[in-house]
């Protein structure tokens, strides 16, 4: 009977090939029906559908088995490479690039034969499938190292969440405990005397601020496991993604040059899936390859067709883009030292 560890990696190893091949499949099938439409004839709709079959096999056995094979065999090779993912990588390449540039060229051939073959715009199923493996993808890599069974204390691996993480706790005193120790070095307390006893009704420490253990009948509220916020932060993350991604739903956009610039950028910002989540690279691929390029496409989208895209997501990518830079760069320079500014 096989073991749990060895169902766990066919199942991990079947989702992630799923995902690779599904979007493909229904793409491409979108596609020659896009074909069957325009062109009427039944051997451009087969001939698609071949092409795709013949894709994703090709893909799959030169390159996809192999470098799961690799990486799952071959450790020793993939040791020192902790700021990056071959798998997403590889991903993003065999798959997100081919539909993206699919949809591209659904667009293209409809605004090339008239606005009389305007059949599909390859919006919601199509798109949303591409998104939704690639969210797969990037959640299957970050559990997989994960136990299913248990808590999540028992984990021995690091989750890779964005938010901070408590692994140091000192004393902290307080402004009052400061000037006690401080008058105690010259001899003088806080009542004139030698000693005193300030500091006894002072906080030790601030681990209670961070405790997660509470008693009672609704300690249920509390409860936490750091695997299912894993699946809330992953899908938040892409979210500026989909969101500029639904814009050529709209016709206007699908059916003009502007989906060259929207697929372009979004098929970017893909790639920071590349770099592990724990990386100190990931804010500075989120400023480069999102943020600083969706603000500016959304700044030209508002100013040409209205506002297509929802004004909140400009808002986010102007806070991101001013608070990195400042934050990043102007924090450094010598007028924004003066700790006594603010």
């Amino acid at each position: 009977m096989p073991s749990g560890r060895m169902i766990k990696l066919v199942v991990y190893e079947g989702m992630q090939f799923m995902c690779l091949s599904v979007p493909v499949f229904v793409v491409m099938e979108r596609f020659a029906s896009l074909m069957l439409h325009v062109r009427g004839d039944l051997t451009a709709y087969w001939l698609v559908v071949a092409a795709s079959i013949a894709y994703v096999t090709t893909i799959s056995l030169l390159l996809w088995v192999p470098l799961r094979y690799v990486i799952l065999k071959q450790h020793r090779i993939f040791t020192n490479i902790t700021q990056w993912r071959p798998t997403a990588l590889a991903y993003v390449v065999l798959c997100t690039l081919p539909c993206f540039a699919i949809l591209i060229a659904g667009s293209k051939v409809q605004v090339d034969k008239g606005p009389h073959y305007r059949y599909d715009l390859f919006s919601e199923l199509p798109v949303s499938l591409v998104i939704f493996s690639l969210i797969c993808l990037d959640i299957i890599e970050r559990l997989r190292p994960c136990s299913l069974t248990g808590k999540a204390d028992s984990v021995g691996m690091e989750l890779d969440l964005s938010g901070p993480v408590l692994t140091h706790i000192e004393q902290i005193n307080s402004v009052s405990g400061r000037l006690y120790s401080e008058r105690s070095q010259h001899g003088v307390t806080g009542n004139g005397s030698a000693t005193g006893r300030w500091q006894d009704h002072e906080p030790a420490n601030a681990a209670y601020l961070y405790s997660s253990n509470h008693s009672g009948l609704l300690h249920f509220l509390w409860s936490q496991d750091m695997r299912s916020e894993m699946f809330a932060h992953s899908f938040l993350f892409w979210m500026d993604v989909v969101e500029l991604v639904r814009v050529t739903g709209v016709p206007d956009v699908f059916y003009s040059d502007w989906v060259f610039a929207i697929y372009i950028l979004a098929f970017l910002s893909c790639l920071r899936v590349v770099v592990t989540p724990h990386s100190a690279l990931l804010p500075l691929a989120g400023f480069i390859l999102q943020d600083l390029p969706f603000l500016v496409l959304r700044l030209a989208l508002t100013s040409v067709h209205g506002f297509v895209t929802p004004l909140l997501y400009t808002m986010k990518n102007i806070m991101v883009c001013l608070t990195f830079v400042y934050f990043n760069f102007m924090t450094k320079l010598r007028l924004f030292r003066r700790e006594s500014m603010f």
